[in-house]
């Protein structure tokens, strides 16, 4: 108990019974508002990716995460210890492995769920089952719905979720450090000669990204061209005609979920490619620039050594060209 209220009344101060009584009464709520946890009293209230309001009385302590990378987002701010179900594929870190699982991202086990006792769920707009997530909704579940698909749309998710589960100020620290890692690489290649790049994302159907995606973003960020950038879905299909015509300068696969470095071994069935003939098949571990999670920044870093490799390689030849008799 604070000094103040151990102190006797002042003989000088001398109250009668209904005094007396208001005094008690005040001491009663100044000791009951002392033992209130800072922050308890502040409903937590913001506005998912999916225009769903999302409100708490207090910080979630039993989350359920609905795709690896959010799960990994989470425990990236400290909220690892909070999350008591999550779905396959969620592997980061090792803690993250030993999380008892709710089903897939694509379909999850509604009941599993439910059995949890979850006061958050957090999901993926573009890759858990709207239906699903509807009726977790319906059953009075706070559902917070992500889709981040730029740097900055990372480091809101990552605010949001350090909000939403009382981990604001670790969040705010992993947010600072993606920003300036992403403004670093931002004005070391601003001026940076264009490389032209083709990203695979999937081999059978030969799948891409187009300028609307975290990896186009990416490629821009390292002073990249995106030769499927015109393309209006997000991950659209190609032919291996087009990549052809387009002869790109750089390929870069990784593979889903898995490394798939046999992907690239296959593009050199086609010598012809500047990118084959040159040498520059690009292998990044896909969750290091697939997932949108602070780790993306490692991998756009690995993107842009590899186009800076490029560069050199290319003025190297023009040099030795040019110094030729």
């Amino acid at each position: 108990m604070p000094p103040a209220f151990a102190m006797r009344p002042s003989p000088m101060f001398r109250c009668h019974a209904p005094c007396q009584a208001l005094r008690h009464t005040l001491c009663a709520l100044l000791l009951a508002w002392a033992s209130v946890p800072a922050g308890a009293a502040s409903e937590i209230r913001l506005l998912d990716d999916a225009d769903h309001t999302v409100q708490l009385a207090e910080p979630a302590e039993r989350i359920v995460s609905l795709a690896p990378h959010l799960t990994e987002n989470l425990f990236a701010i400290g909220a690892g210890a909070q999350v008591v179900g999550a779905v396959s594929f969620s592997d980061y870190p090792q803690a993250a492995q030993k999380v008892p699982r709710v089903g897939g991202y694509s379909r999850i086990d509604l009941e599993r769920v439910l059995a949890l006792a979850p006061d958050l769920v957090v999901a993926w707009r573009s890759g858990n089952d709207a239906e699903q997530l509807a009726r977790l909704r319906q059953l009075g579940i706070p559902v917070y719905t992500s889709e981040s698909r730029s740097f900055e749309a990372i480091a809101e998710t990552l605010l949001h979720l350090g909000a939403l589960s009382g981990q604001d100020q670790h969040a705010a620290t992993v947010v600072a450090e993606l920003r300036e890692g992403v403004a670093e690489l931002r004005r070391r290649y601003r001026d940076a000669t264009p490389v032209r790049v083709f990203y695979q994302v999937w081999e059978e159907p030969l799948m891409t990204v187009s300028d609307a995606h975290l990896i186009a973003q990416a490629i821009a960020l390292c002073g990249g061209q995106n030769i499927f950038a015109h393309l209006d879905t997000l991950i659209p299909r190609i032919d291996r005609e087009s990549v052809l015509a387009a002869d790109p300068e750089v390929i870069v696969a990784g593979g889903m979920g898995e490394d798939r470095r046999d992907w690239l071994e296959a593009w050199k069935q086609w010598p012809e490619l500047r990118a084959v003939r040159e040498g520059q098949l690009v292998f990044i571990p896909p969750s290091l620039i697939q997932r949108h999670t602070p780790r993306v920044l490692e991998g756009t870093r690995m993107l842009c050594d590899a186009l800076a490799t490029t560069r050199a390689k290319q003025s190297a030849s023009a040099l030795d060209a040019a110094q030729r008799p």
